[in-house]
């Protein structure tokens, strides 16, 4: 497997090791790349913020689409698993 990168607008935090990100809606697992798991953790963040009604920016919102974007394309089965 080729060593994914993550794109230059993502301002998250890379974590050096992978580990296993849970769907907090099915409760499936799916074990990610230490870039996956960056890339989930800024969605995460996102969409919770997104949920709780906070005044985000426009910006946010876009690093969130994006960020599913990334997702679909660099492992279409974690993004099913974790947010289809």
């Amino acid at each position: 497997m080729s060593k994914q990168t993550l794109p230059k607008w993502f301002n998250g935090e890379l974590y050096k090791e992978g580990n296993t990100a849970i769907n907090r809606f099915t409760g499936e697992e799916y074990k990610l790349t230490a870039e996956e798991l960056s890339m989930y953790d800024l969605i995460m963040g996102a969409s919770i913020m997104v949920e709780m009604g906070m005044d985000v920016d426009k910006g946010i919102i876009k690093d969130l689409r994006k960020g599913l974007e990334w997702f679909k394309e660099n492992n279409s089965k974690a993004y099913l698993v974790l947010f289809g």
